[in-house]
């Protein structure tokens, strides 16, 4: 490695975390750590401090948690860190220019997709979702742009069918620590040279809402499998089901699935078997293997069906 440089750490959510702590462990100076600022959570609605946050104060680094970035005073106390590089991670606010070129050697992003390919705030939940078999984590010299900056290094891997966000989030943040540490190496060195991103394949990865969360199953099963999966463990693809004799349907949510063959004739929705095979709309089926009923901890199929009935023949709306 160069010699050690001063940085400032911009992230928020767990993803961030392992990249701040390869940094550290790298032997860099870490100027300053900034985050979101803490929000209510919990039953309390107690303030609580993001995990990048946390993570810093434990290790006594100096935190910021500033609101906005657009303020000159704010931007003037940024500069002041006379900062080599800012590496940023899901960090969840604009920079503007003036911060962009405050360090001397820029602003370099960790971004969990291969762009251009899903630029914006939820790469890893639609790359899923699209039933995409690469992903990876790409670090990317910042510009004013969404995701449009220069490419600087690139480490990629499989989606395979047994693949939520969960698993894939765990999978890319390890990628990024470590790509962290060489990409500023080879960044400060001049031995890794920033490449334009191709201007074919732009894709735009916008927050999952509500209406992306509610299952159709007239819908193709490797549509509703992808769904199912690239929304799990959160926030959950959702279905209703009303058991026998109940005046009101359950909202449940199906957390992981796999594709198996239907019943060529069977209406979407229907469930063919005692153990949530469910048929889809292209005559292909989706296996419930983890779900939830409301107000329980998200549970394996079996332990699920041992205390709510879903028969075959049942009908999930």
């Amino acid at each position: 490695m160069t010699k050690p440089l001063r940085i400032a750490f911009m992230g928020s959510p767990d993803f961030a975390v392992p990249v701040l702590a390869a940094l550290v462990e790298a032997g860099h100076e870490i100027a300053c750590v900034y985050s979101q600022p803490p929000r209510p959570a919990g039953r309390g609605k107690k303030l609580r401090p993001t995990p990048v946050h946390r993570w810093a104060e434990a290790r006594s680094l100096d935190v910021r948690t500033p609101r906005s970035l657009k303020k000159p005073p704010e931007q003037e106390a940024f500069a002041a860190l006379e900062l080599d590089a800012a590496v940023v991670v899901a960090y969840g606010l604009i920079l503007p220019q003036a911060v962009l070129d405050a360090p001397r050697l820029g602003c370099m992003n960790m971004h969990a997709s291969l762009l251009p390919r899903w630029r914006g705030a939820a790469p890893i939940h639609r790359a899923i979702m699209a039933g995409d078999e690469m992903t990876g984590v790409q670090a990317m010299m910042m510009e004013a742009g969404l995701d449009t900056g220069p490419v600087l290094a690139t480490e990629e891997t499989r989606i395979f069918p047994f693949d939520t966000t969960g698993s894939v989030h765990d999978r890319l943040a390890g990628l990024a620590a470590d790509l962290a540490v060489t990409a500023l190496d080879g960044l400060a060195t001049g031995a890794l040279t920033p490449q334009s991103q191709p201007e074919n394949g732009v894709t735009y990865a916008h927050k999952v809402t509500a209406e992306d969360q509610r299952i159709d199953w007239s819908r193709p099963a490797a549509a509703v499998d992808c769904q199912i999966r690239g929304l799990s463990p959160f926030p959950g693809a959702w279905f209703h089901y009303t058991p026998a004799g109940a005046s009101e349907p359950l909202r449940m949510k199906a957390l992981m699935s796999k594709l198996e063959p239907g019943s060529p004739g069977a209406h979407p929705g229907k469930v063919l078997d005692d153990e949530l095979l469910v048929q889809c709309g292209d005559g292909q089926a989706v296996r419930l293997l983890k779900a939830q009923k409301p107000g329980a901890k998200a549970m394996e199929a079996e332990i699920l069906l041992r205390g709510l009935a879903i028969p075959a023949g049942a009908k999930f709306e």
